[in-house]
């Protein structure tokens, strides 16, 4: 699952797993037992469950492996597996707010539990290379859960009539003010390489490296700002059907969106969001934020251009220095202003589907089923987001949704 470089020292790797850990607390410590418990909709998990799940990841691969250890709780492997076949049965995904108990306090000493026991096997040094691989995966695999509960977070306390504050922030700027203008950066066609060089942590759908043939091609420097999509609905962008995809079409008249995810025009403000600090003015200058592949297609196509394929994306990005938009900061959770960057701000919809590299092979046990088992109805995004933690970010990184999914901080970056 993660790649063959020198292992760091085991005091880098404890240091790392308890500031991730840390991490997770920092933005769960103003959550309620209330706010922690639902769940908005099937796509997304109550806090709780975030919190539990990756502590369970940690008991059941690691700590789990020795044949002498005994769990906090049985139930737990059934309560707290996600998707994991190999495993044995789980809790029902759509069930996962029905869970009142265990509450947050217990589930707030089962990983303090888990904590104290993996530390102390780290520092014992009785975990062989295998075991070390899977504390690494770990790591990447709870800071992946912080963005997605960040995310449903977010779904959850919008759909609260008082539209509550997560996180408190500044005003923002002006929102009537101009964006950067949009430039282009030219990659040049010819075969190119693409995927993970083994140079640090991937995941195996980052892998394996290979050869890609690619026509020249200009990707905008820039992600698409809200001023940009402002345009495109008073154009009537989402009332013409020449400029959507066949299912694309039929999801618009099945949701009724005719505005990105948490917009609403109100007569006195004109556009507003919700956002992880309330609902606030739409902000011309930021890159557009909550939109699906369906949108993100219409609009490239009404714009007179495209999206960049995953290959395009990644030979632009690594083909200069890595430019750092806005990544996880716990006092903002929000993007910043659109900038001529790489990663940060939004994800950004690819042209790709989701599929296997070409020699891509399933890691062998039930760590095999990570990533490889979703290969299907689903697209590619690229780059980061406001909410990404900063060390989770990486040119050759595939984060992928289905087409319809606009719940994740998502926009779009063009091509031509």
């Amino acid at each position: 699952m993660t790649t063959t470089s020198p292992r760091p020292d085991l005091a880098a790797l404890t240091e790392r797993f308890l500031a991730v850990r840390a991490r997770t607390d920092r933005l769960t410590r103003d959550l309620g037992p209330e706010d922690q418990t639902p769940q908005s909709m099937t796509e997304a998990s109550p806090t709780k469950w975030h919190r539990a799940h990756t502590t369970w990841f940690f008991e059941e691969f690691v700590l789990g492996a020795d044949p002498a250890y005994r769990p906090r709780d049985p139930a737990f492997r059934y309560l707290f597996n996600s998707y994991y076949e190999a495993v044995g049965e789980r809790h029902p995904r759509a069930a996962r707010g029905h869970v009142t108990r265990p509450g947050v306090a217990e589930v707030a000493a089962y990983r303090q539990d888990v904590e104290e026991q993996l530390v102390a096997r780290l520092e014992d040094g009785t975990l062989d290379e295998a075991l070390l691989d899977l504390v690494e995966l770990g790591c990447h695999h709870e800071e992946q859960h912080q963005e997605l509960l960040l995310m449903d977070v977010k779904h959850l306390l919008s759909g609260n009539v008082l539209q509550p504050v997560y996180v408190e922030r500044a005003p923002d700027p002006d929102p009537a003010a101009d964006p950067v203008p949009q430039r282009w950066t030219h990659v040049p066609g010819g075969v190119t390489h693409i995927g993970d060089d083994g140079s640090g942590f991937a995941f195996d759908n980052e892998r394996p490296r290979h050869r890609v043939w690619l026509d020249d091609v200009e990707v905008g420097t820039r992600q698409v700002t809200n001023a940009e999509w402002v345009r495109f609905i008073d154009d009537g962008g989402y009332a013409r059907p020449d400029l959507w995809l066949s299912d694309g079409w039929a999801t618009l008249q099945a949701t009724g969106w005719d505005a990105p995810g948490y917009w609403r025009r109100d007569d006195d403000h004109g556009w507003t969001t919700f956002t992880l600090s309330g609902r606030r003015p739409v902000v011309a200058a930021e890159p557009v934020c909550h939109i699906s592949f369906f949108e993100a297609d219409a609009f490239a196509r009404w714009a007179g251009h495209r999206l960049p394929t995953e290959q395009e994306w990644e030979a632009r990005a690594a083909s200069g220095r890595e430019l750092r938009g806005g990544l996880l900061d716990p006092d903002r959770c929000h993007p910043g202003l659109a900038a001529e960057s790489t990663l940060g701000d939004v994800w950004e919809w690819t042209a790709s589907a989701y599929v296997p590299y070409p020699g891509f092979e399933t890691a062998p046990g039930a760590v095999g089923e990570y990533n490889g088992k979703f290969m299907n109805d689903q697209h590619v995004l690229r780059g980061a987001s406001a909410i990404t933690p900063p060390h989770h970010s990486r040119v050759t990184y595939r984060n992928f949704f289905p087409a319809g999914a606009r719940w994740a901080f998502s926009g779009l970056r063009l091509a031509r």
